[in-house]
Parts: structure tokens; sequence; C-alpha cells
């Protein structure tokens, strides 16, 4: 890279001028704060999405609770109302939808958590790198 407005390479004992570091600290500053910006929102993309698919599941497991209970209240009725079969596979379909539902509930709040709270974390700390560099950069 050249540093003399007509394409020379400046000697090496020459340092740059004023105006030449105040560029380049504009131009690096500039690129530094646009990678942070998108860092910020890939990563809260990437939360959303988790917390989308953990109230997505919990949504559906709620739904399937309820028909879970359906079932389990229209077996006791029939299984008062017979003495064994319909009952027995009412029951036990319906013991099978709440377990169903439970293991999406617990798998959704899994990815509910990995998606809250929705702070990129990993951008924050970074700026926080790139300040502390910066600062021990300015010290002589």
């Amino acid at each position: 890279m050249s540093d003399w407005v007509d394409g020379r390479i400046p000697p090496e004992e020459q340092k740059p001028t004023v105006g030449q570091l105040v560029e380049r600290l504009s131009e690096q500053a500039t690129r530094l704060v646009r990678s942070e910006i998108a860092l910020a929102k890939d990563e809260l993309t990437t939360k959303a999405k988790h917390a989308g698919i953990g109230i997505g599941m919990l949504v559906v497991g709620g739904v399937l609770v309820l028909y879970g209970i359906g079932f389990l209240f229209q077996s006791a009725v029939e299984g008062l109302a017979t003495v064994w079969p319909v009952w027995l596979a009412a029951l036990a379909v319906g013991a099978v939808i709440v377990l169903l539902a439970a293991l999406l509930a617990f798998v959704g709040i899994k990815q509910l958590k990995r998606g809250v709270p929705p702070v990129p974390t990993d951008a924050v700390s970074s700026v926080k790198e790139d300040v502390s560099v910066v600062k021990e950069g300015l010290r002589p």
C-alpha cells in the first residue's frame, strides 16, 4: 500500500503524517464498527431462530396435552361403562400423547433457553476487547 498521493512507496525512515494517521484511523474505525454490527445481527438472528423453534414446540406440546387429557377423560368414562378393551385402548393412546407432549415441551424449553435473552453477547465482548486494544495502542 502506498501512502503518497502519486503512488510512490515512502522510505522506511519516513513516518506517516498526522493527516494520514487520522485517515487510517477513520477507515479502520468504520470497518470495525461495520463488522461489529454484522456480528451482532448474526448473533441475534441465531437466537431468534432458537426462540421461534422453542415457542413452536411448546405450542404443539400444549395442544397435544389437551388432546391427551381428552383421551384420558374419554378412557375413564369408557372404563366405567365397560370392563376392558375399549377404554384400555383409549387409555394407552392418551398416555402416549401425554408422553409425547412432555418430550416436546422439554425440547422446546431447551431451545427457548438457547435463544433468550436476545442480547448479542459475543458482539459485546468483541467490542470490549477492541476498545481495550485501542486503549493499549494509544499508550506511549
